[in-house]
């Protein structure tokens, strides 16, 4: 499919320095090589054309891509230091997949034409095998590194609300004809092929800081002993560590009793032992059907202290909890351990951003896809403040069907300005106040109003 060259040519004295293969998604994948240069006057003939498209309201993330630093991010990813870069752009177009929610091949080839490629800087709208292939050169290793550096920009921004850390292991059901072992959702259910990823969420304000990922045959051991030596780069104070029963092995028990910075909260397995022990144990009533006992209990390599709560007046249910915390034992059982409903909560709102299917299981595409999936819900979280207070509650899915994928709008470009209008955009009428003379806004707080990946227009918006 070769570009139709017309009036708006850019700077035709440079040659391409760069060339990347890009697959289009029209009638059907067809591969040339387009250099930054035609890349680049092709994104401005674009513009000059106009687009009217139903994936405008995706451009209301532009703000928040500009308060996370996101195009840095992704120019880090893709080890690239040029504006001009094509992969970074095609980084871009992941992370706007993931927030439109993307999950078939069919819907992948409907996005072109809509507003959606011209968000990233291109002419097109880069294919699954481009998609593929840029992946599959970078290793886990950077995908770590990118959710390292995001976390960090989150905690500057205030995304975290407390000390207090939620561990959780999720696993993905994938349908990969790869050979390895199945897994059990819970101890009745089906073993099945699943994809295990093994986040850390903030408890208060529900906010990954970020995950880690393995095959089948890694353990909940190995992973969280990971996740908490990232944390340590992360968070500077003391926190602690709320799992649940997967966590309540002698590897996490021996490391955590070790580690000054966290202190952990782990409800324990009950084996008939330790029924027999917490049964005999001295209680102090608290409320009425509810009482906290305390004791020292050998395990591994420590004697750790044991908190269990007892609820019910005359049919006794017992709940036993290791812990390195000082905290008050009701204080710990009533008001911290709930919390871990929070992650729930968060897998019930965003993992249709990416974590809800795994359609390979190369490790290096996966971590990374779901990398960038990480930094669409960062986003996501910015644009939630400014919606009003009936939409900040919408899921991810959501937010993609009637948000990002419903409104009407027109682009055009006017002298070094991108103006981007909402023609049925009365239900974010809220927003005006955000984006309306965005460019002068940004000046005003000490902000470049120039949109690098945008080839530097300044972006402004209308509501009609």
């Amino acid at each position: 499919m070769a570009f139709k060259k017309k009036l708006y040519a850019f700077r035709p004295d440079q040659q391409p320095t760069h060339t990347v293969k890009v697959h289009y998604t029209k009638e059907k994948l067809r591969t040339q090589s387009v250099g930054k240069v035609d890349v680049e006057r092709e994104f401005r003939q674009l513009l000059s054309d106009k687009v009217n498209g139903t994936h405008v309201g995706l451009w209301l993330l532009l703000l928040p891509h500009l308060q996370l630093g996101s195009w840095d991010l992704v120019k880090a990813w893709c080890h690239e230091s040029d504006d001009r870069s094509i992969e970074p752009r095609i980084a871009m177009q992941m992370i706007h997949e993931s927030a439109l929610c993307v999950s078939g091949v069919r819907q992948m080839r409907t996005l072109r034409q809509k507003g959606f490629e011209a968000l990233h800087g291109l002419p097109f709208v880069a294919s699954d095998q481009t998609i593929h292939e840029i992946l599959d050169k970078h290793t886990m290793s950077d995908a770590a590194e990118i959710q390292t550096r995001l976390s960090l920009i989150r905690r500057a921004r205030n995304h975290y609300g407390c000390s207090i850390v939620l561990v959780d292991p999720h696993r993905i059901h994938t349908w990969t004809k790869r050979q390895f072992s199945a897994r059990k959702s819970h101890l009745s259910a089906d073993a099945t092929r699943k994809v295990q990823t093994f986040f850390a969420i903030d408890a208060e304000s529900g906010q990954p800081y970020f995950f880690d990922m393995g095959s089948t045959s890694v353990t909940a051991s190995q992973a969280t002993v990971n996740l908490v030596d990232r944390l340590g780069k992360i968070l500077h104070g003391n926190a602690l560590i709320v799992g649940d029963a997967e966590h309540f092995t002698v590897e996490i028990v021996d490391r955590l009793s070790t580690q000054q910075q966290f202190s952990f909260l782990i409800p324990m397995s009950q084996k008939p032992e330790l029924k027999c022990l917490i049964a005999t144990l001295d209680y102090q009533p608290h409320w009425a059907g509810y009482a906290v006992a305390e004791s020292e209990y050998p395990f591994g390599k420590h004697k750790v202290r044991m908190i269990v709560q007892r609820t019910g007046e005359q049919k006794h249910v017992y709940k036993p909890f290791l812990t390195t915390s000082t905290m008050n034992a009701a204080d710990l059982m009533t008001l911290v351990f709930p919390e871990r409903w929070n992650i729930e909560e968060f897998f019930n709102i965003e993992q249709a951003l990416g974590w809800n299917r795994a359609a390979t299981l190369n490790m290096n595409i996966r971590y990374n896809r779901l990398s960038m999936a990480l930094i669409a819900q960062a986003a996501l979280y910015e644009l939630r403040k400014m919606l009003p207070q009936e939409m900040k509650s919408w899921s991810a899915q959501s937010m993609a069907e009637k948000l990002f994928s419903r409104i009407d709008g027109d682009i055009r470009v006017r002298n070094d300005t991108i103006v981007v209008t909402f023609y049925n955009g009365s239900q974010i009428e809220a927003l005006k106040q955000y984006y309306e003379n965005l460019p002068k806004k940004l000046e005003q707080k000490g902000i470049d109003p120039r949109v690098p990946w945008l080839y530097n227009f300044k972006v402004d918006f209308r509501f009609c």
